[in-house]
């Protein structure tokens, strides 16, 4: 199955490495290109990709706010961020927004290619090196999540619904352990874990992986000196 992508960045430059790279890879496949974020929301209705993958700083309507409008859509596509490391305030509010995922632009291009294929996948991601300082922030800000539909965003639901063992795996997720690790942590196959994964997705409305990671710390099961 071949992955479409919508790249979504203001520099042709930037956006003409992306394309040749994808070029080369299988099963993805460069479904158009957008220089602004409006054009990015307009194509990713008419085009139907799977993924997308967004530049934050651009002209007129910013990466941040056509995530929202993407991700409002409930069939629509997936969302991975393409941003640097000091791009920490456009991260939170991209969260918010509802992307999946994030690369950062000095990545190595096979990591690059993985991460749209993990998204396309449903399996949310952040670039090694950011993840737990991101979210961890990310989770103690005091605002609120905006409300499931709401342009994409979610409120973490309670952890009431979910059995004992969901909730330690939910703790390894947050913790930033890849399915593997959980695995070996708790003694259990590699197949069990996709299971409980699943069925986390499902019980708390979560979107991706990277939902789960969020509910994780602004529910209070993972934390700072937790």
């Amino acid at each position: 199955m071949t992955v479409r992508v919508v790249l979504a960045d203001d520099q042709p430059l930037v956006r003409a490495a992306l394309r040749a790279v994808l070029a080369d890879a299988p099963g993805l496949e460069v479904a158009g290109e957008a220089g602004t974020g409006a054009e990015a929301v307009r194509l990713a209705a008419e085009l139907r990709p799977d993924v997308v993958v967004m530049d934050i700083r651009m002209p007129g309507m910013d990466g941040i706010e056509a995530t929202r409008l993407i991700t409002s859509d409930p069939g629509g596509a997936h969302v991975i961020v393409l941003t640097t490391f000091d791009d920490d305030e456009y991260l939170y509010g991209a969260l918010r927004a509802g992307a999946s995922g994030f690369l950062v632009k000095d990545m190595a291009l096979e990591d690059i290619l993985a991460g749209i294929r993990a998204v396309a996948a449903g399996d949310g991601l952040i670039a090694p090196g950011v993840t737990r300082r991101l979210i961890k922030e990310f989770a103690g800000r005091p605002e609120p999540a905006p409300a499931s539909g709401a342009g994409g965003g979610f409120v973490p639901p309670a952890l009431g619904s979910i059995t004992a063992r969901e909730r330690e795996v939910l703790a390894l997720i947050g913790s930033g352990l890849s399915n593997g690790e959980v695995a070996e942590h708790l003694v259990i196959s590699g197949a069990t874990v996709k299971t409980y994964v699943t069925r986390l997705l499902s019980k708390l409305g979560a979107r991706d992986r990277v939902q789960l990671v969020i509910i994780a710390y602004e529910t209070g099961l993972v934390g700072t000196g937790r």
